[in-house]
């Protein structure tokens, strides 16, 4: 494998449409409130991506030096584990994206608020110091949060109520429940992903230390625990749909179906290694509910 393709791989392109969920969702009430900006969804889009780079980088890095990813593990070989990717090239390729996230993120803030209020600008600067930071730590570094049990909650923050109440208020200063609702069902899922591949990597992560949610729970206690997220998600998802007033926007709906059908199908599961393929479809239906509430917001 050249280096380059070692690159693609460490970024891990099959998450960054998981990650753009929230931004494109917050665009979709945006535009049905006429707040919506091109130049900030495009900007917020470039941001949240540098972040997940980022963050896939460190895990890779994080994973890599603590000896996680290993001959054990069910997933695919990470770059570092593999020998392609040396720790420095990691820390560079850390350093280099942590500039790029910063940089995208003080050119969105400054866009954003720049005629409208100073404090705001602090508050977006420090959850962009924020979310780099957590970006790093999530497996680097002796208090790896990854490592202790709150991966989960970090990604339902970030991916949930932050990423997608914040996303949103970049284009008005005000809140409502709809945003609120949306940003509890991409939390939800985005967390369920992290669960399913912890799932998968439950008894190596517990022989070299890694103490996920999912090791604390155990097989039955995780498998329940993502249920109800899934399930969760599905409700928030249909509440936020059944708070309009056009029939149209029950067309989301149809990304749930593939939930539901995940959700039989991960019950029946006997060997971790079933877990992987179902990571995808939990990612891409979030990704595809993003998408058809962002069309229905162009429709009506």
């Amino acid at each position: 494998m050249s280096k380059t393709k070692a690159w693609i791989e460490a970024a891990r392109l099959r998450t960054l449409p998981l990650s753009l969920s929230g931004i494109i969702a917050a665009a979709a009430v945006a535009i049905t409130e006429d707040v919506f900006s091109g130049v900030i969804f495009t900007l917020s889009l470039l941001t949240t991506l540098s972040f997940q780079i980022l963050s896939n980088f460190a895990n890779d890095y994080g994973d890599g030096v603590k000896g996680t990813d290993n001959d054990e593990r069910l997933g695919p070989k990470r770059a570092l584990q593999s020998g392609i990717l040396t720790a420095h090239e990691l820390k560079q390729g850390m350093l280099f994206n942590s500039v790029v996230s910063m940089l995208l993120s003080a050119i969105l803030i400054l866009i954003a608020f720049w005629e409208r209020d100073w404090m705001y600008m602090a508050i977006y600067a420090g959850l962009g110091v924020f979310a780099v930071t957590a970006a790093i730590t999530y497996t680097v570094g002796k208090g790896a949060y990854g490592y202790i049990g709150l991966g989960d909650l970090f990604v339902f923050l970030f991916f949930g109520i932050i990423g997608v109440v914040a996303a949103y208020f970049l284009y008005t200063d005000q809140l409502n429940y709809e945003i609120v609702w949306l940003s509890l069902s991409v939390g939800c899922l985005s967390t369920a992903v992290l669960n399913l591949n912890n799932m998968r990597d439950r008894d190596n992560d517990a022989n070299v230390g890694k103490i996920t949610l999912a090791v604390r729970l155990g097989e039955k206690g995780a498998l329940l625990y993502h249920s109800l997220l899934v399930v969760t998600a599905i409700v928030f998802a249909l509440r936020f749909m059944l708070s309009k007033d056009n029939t149209i926007w029950l067309i989301p709906a149809l990304a749930l179906i593939p939930l539901i059908i995940h959700l039989i199908r991960v019950v029946r599961i006997k060997e971790p290694a079933g877990f992987d393929p179902e990571l995808k479809k939990v990612a891409l239906s979030t990704f595809a509910l993003s998408i058809l509430i962002f069309i229905c917001s162009l429709i009506v």
